[in-house]
C-alpha cells in the first residue's frame, strides 16, 4: 500500500531570536511593553540563535543520506528563514536535492491587540482581556486581531494535507515556532485539549529543539506516523552550544 505520510517529519522551532532576548529583558526588568522595533515577522536571529542554527545543521549533515531531509518546509518569519537557510547551509546539503518551500500556514500564531506587551503589560493595558483570556484559557482564546490555538490547528489541518499529497514517502523538515511545534504534535498525536496544555505546562519547546515522527506500517497495512523525537536537544549539547527556551508570545496563566 502507498504510505500518505513521509518517511521522517521533523519539526523544528527556530534558532534563539533577537524577540526572545528582547521579551528576557523586559520581563526581568518590569516592563509594560517589550522594546522592539522590529514587526513580528523580521525578528532576526539573535548571535546565539545564528550558533543554533549552525548547530542543527551540523547535526544533520552527519546523518546517513537517507536520513536527511529532502524538503524544508518554513514559515516565512525572518527568523524562521534564517534558522532553515542556515541549517541547510552547514548541514550541505546539495541545493539541488533539497525542496525549499516558505508556507505562510507555518507562521507565527498572531497575538493581535497583545503584541509586544508582557505578562505585566497585559494586566495593566487590557485587564477585561486578560480575565477573559484566564477564563477561556489559552486553547481557545482569540485575542483582538490574534489567534487561538485553535485557529492555528485549522491551518495546519490544511498544511498537514497538503504534505500527505504532496511529499508522502519523502524527509520533510519544517521549521517554525513554539505554537506550531506543540499544535502539530495535536494534530499528529490525536491529542485533546487538556494533553497538550499538559505539555505547554512542563514548559517552552526549546529553540532549535527536534520533535520527529517516522512512518510505521501496521498490521492491517494502514500507515501510521510514530513518534520518534520529543525536544531532542543533542545537536545544540555535542556542539556545546547553550539551549535557550522562553516564549514568542505573551506569558499565558495556566490554567
Amino acid at each position: 500500500m502507498h504510505s500518505n505520510w513521509p518517511d521522517i517529519l521533523w519539526i523544528v522551532r527556530h534558532g534563539q531570536s533577537a524577540g526572545n532576548v528582547a521579551r528576557d529583558a523586559a520581563e526581568s526588568g518590569g516592563l509594560a511593553v517589550i522594546d522592539l522595533a522590529w514587526r513580528d515577522i523580521d525578528v532576526p536571529l539573535s548571535p546565539l540563535g545564528v550558533a543554533q542554527s549552525k548547530a542543527l545543521g551540523e547535526w544533520f549533515q552527519k546523518l546517513p543520506p537517507d536520513e536527511q531531509p529532502e524538503v524544508v518546509l518554513c514559515s516565512p518569519y525572518l527568523r524562521a528563514k534564517e534558522t532553515a537557510r542556515l541549517v541547510t547551509e552547514r548541514s550541505r546539503l546539495a541545493p539541488h536535492a533539497v525542496t525549499l518551500r516558505i508556507d505562510e500556514r507555518l507562521r507565527e500564531k498572531e497575538f493581535g491587540v497583545l503584541d509586544r506587551l508582557t505578562k505585566l503589560g497585559i494586566n495593566q493595558k487590557h485587564p477585561e482581556l486578560n480575565q477573559q483570556r484566564i477564563h477561556v484559557g489559552k486553547f481557545y482564546f482569540r485575542p483582538p486581531g490574534g489567534e487561538s490555538w485553535c485557529d492555528v490547528i485549522l491551518r495546519l489541518r490544511s498544511l498537514l494535507e497538503m504534505v500527505t499529497r504532496e511529499y508522502a514517502d519523502r524527509r520533510v523538515l519544517v521549521v517554525a515556532h513554539q505554537v506550531i511545534v506543540n499544535c502539530m504534535r495535536y494534530l499528529l498525536e490525536h491529542m485533546d485539549e487538556q494533553q497538550i496544555l499538559d505539555i505547554d505546562r512542563q514548559g517552552d519547546v526549546p529553540n532549535c529543539a527536534v520533535t520527529s515522527y517516522r512512518a510505521q506500517r501496521r498490521a492491517d497495512e494502514d500507515q501510521v506516523l510514530q513518534l520518534d523525537l520529543v525536544n531532542f536537544l543533542a545537536p545544540l549539547q555535542e556542539a556545546a552550544t547553550p539551549v535557550t527556551s522562553a516564549p514568542d508570545q505573551p506569558a499565558a496563566p495556566k490554567p
